[in-house]
């Protein structure tokens, strides 16, 4: 790939950078039943995501799982070393931004790259906030507020944040960090991916793993100008990002 000055990575999370779903991971843990009424809700479509999240961690404190056990949980979740080797030499070679941008949350997300020593690669993260409560119970929230102004994406994205939309994330992103990044490479592989995707220009690159429901959204509706690059494993995503 020719080389440019100024490239940007935009990592989404769960299944593009780490192996695994965190939201789900914590509770195949550390309270299995949880997990399954997760499933089970999620299936029916009562509830949104986040404000489903925000409720299993209510209910799994209430059982007495500890801030210590899910901090556990986060630190053994499937990460490949390619991975970690991948944004570690990439970064290191200079000229690249790291964005993550994630519907997991900024715990979560926290705890997982300082265990893999990742922390300082990225110069943004926009996620869901959480904090831990005196009581130790993990509160989680949407990022955009539900008794707030709502956004307006009508690609698909659910509530709690548009990653692509004119004027939500990715875009806001772009405006604080000017001039504009030579070549944008995004790593994903969920559908609320597909939106930042369709931002995408000619020079930039989606890294879009092939299981996920990016790949179907991809095939059903098109309309992409970037190159798409399918993966399964994250060697593949250190093999491409010696490419760069």
């Amino acid at each position: 790939m020719p080389a440019v000055d100024r490239q940007l990575v935009v990592f989404d999370f769960d299944w593009s950078m780490a192996d695994q779903d965190t939201d789900r991971w914590v509770f195949e843990v550390n309270a299995p039943n949880i997990r399954r009424w997760m499933e089970d809700t999620e299936r029916s479509g009562s509830m949104q995501f986040t404000d489903m999240v925000a409720k299993a961690l209510r209910e799994a404190h209430a059982q007495g799982v500890t801030r210590q056990q899910l901090e556990d949980a986060l630190r053994i979740t499937p990460f490949h070393p390619a991975m970690v080797r991948g944004i570690t030499d990439l970064k290191a070679a200079g000229k690249t931004t790291f964005f993550c941008l994630s519907n997991a949350n900024a715990v979560y997300i926290s705890v997982i790259l300082k265990e893999k020593g990742l922390t300082a690669m990225f110069d943004e993260i926009v996620t869901n906030p959480a904090e831990w409560d005196p009581s130790g119970l993990l509160v989680v929230r949407r990022r955009v507020d539900p008794s707030g102004p709502q956004h307006s994406c009508q690609v698909g994205c659910s509530a709690n944040m548009c990653k692509g939309a004119t004027g939500e994330e990715l875009e806001a992103f772009y405006k604080r960090h000017q001039p504009a990044y030579d070549r944008v490479i995004y790593v994903g592989d969920g559908s609320n991916d597909f939106c930042p995707a369709l931002r995408l220009r000619t020079q930039d690159i989606l890294l879009c793993r092939s299981f996920g429901g990016l790949h179907k959204r991809i095939a059903r509706e098109g309309g992409l100008k970037c190159t798409v690059k399918y993966w399964t494993g994250a060697w593949e995503v250190e093999e491409i990002f010696k490419a760069l």
